[in-house]
């Protein structure tokens, strides 16, 4: 492949590459409060369990010198709170957006505090596979160098949505979601139900923060998630509630990030930071788009906050 072909081909596989490593935050993210709108209830407090997830596996890959310990311990800090925001929420004419609110500023905060002594030490990357080793020309092996979490991502979203349709534990959360009356009549405990979603959804999120740290960008800094865990949020209304829907959104949403990313990696040097604004334009169009006083969100959970 000659030098014009290579950058006929540079900006799509710089996008491609980049997409795909800005996205997988958003598919986990998104995919656990996928699973904690389906049981009727939204949690805003993602964006804290995210950066918090971040920092614990950052902090305990560099204690242990292993990634797969820090994302395992991650995963058990976001369990944690969404264990506690789903418990919290459990009381009567309890607010779960404005509880929500609370315990993103918790978790920012409480990963600031703790994760200072841990900003300069280098922790070990998660690993990669190199998907375009069949090419000798490094566009193409950069694009192609996939993170493992991003297949693990891509299955998980194929095994929830067939959940979801086909499974008694499936049916459970809908029927939950749609309708806590529906729900005890069943003989269902919507509380409890809804507390095992939130945790499931901030273990989740606590996967997404472990990528940003110990993938990419790579490194624990009090300014890692941008707003992911709240743009999460919208990319859920946005793929109505369905984990295919949420993988294709968190896509969309990657390769609107990869904008500015891709085109300063092909020398593109003026002009092309406009475009980092790109992930947070799409989230306020799909808000407005999705807003409206006098029709209903498709596909959405009756029992969730923001349809009634």
């Amino acid at each position: 492949m000659g030098a014009t072909e290579i950058g006929l081909w540079g900006v799509p596989l710089a996008i491609l590459g980049s997409a795909i490593r800005v996205s997988t935050p958003f598919i986990f993210v998104s995919l656990g409060e996928a699973i904690t709108e389906r049981s009727g209830r939204i949690n805003l407090g993602l964006e804290g369990t995210l950066v918090f997830g971040a920092m614990t596996a950052y902090a305990v890959a560099v204690m242990t010198n292993s990634p797969w310990l820090g994302l395992l311990a991650a995963a058990a800090a976001g369990l944690c709170f969404g264990l506690f925001h789903g418990w919290i929420c459990k009381f009567p004419k309890v607010n779960d957006i404005a509880i929500g609110i609370a315990l993103m500023l918790f978790g920012s905060g409480l990963a600031f505090f703790f994760g200072k002594p841990f900003i300069k030490p280098k922790a070990p990357n998660l690993p990669a596979i190199p998907f375009g080793g069949w090419s000798d020309i490094p566009q193409v092996q950069a694009a192609l160098d996939v993170n493992v979490l991003f297949l693990i991502g891509a299955v998980l979203s194929v095994i929830l949505w067939w959940a979801f349709r086909n499974t008694r534990a499936g049916l459970i959360v809908r029927v939950v979601g749609d309708s806590s009356d529906a729900a005890r009549a069943m003989g269902l405990n919507p509380d409890t139900v809804r507390l095992l979603a939130t945790g499931v959804g901030g273990a989740l999120a606590g996967v997404g923060g472990a990528y940003l740290s110990l993938y990419y960008p790579g490194s624990w800094t009090e300014r890692i998630s941008s707003g992911q865990g709240l743009m999460a949020v919208a990319l859920v209304i946005f793929a109505r509630w369905n984990p295919l829907g949420c993988f294709a959104a968190a896509l969309l949403f990657g390769g609107a990030g990869a904008l500015g990313p891709a085109l300063q990696s092909v020398g593109v040097t003026q002009g092309y930071y406009l475009f980092y604004a790109a992930p947070y334009i799409l989230t306020l169009i799909i808000m407005i788009a999705t807003s409206s006083p006098t029709r209903s969100l498709a596909g959405a959970p009756g029992e969730l906050s923001i349809t009634k």
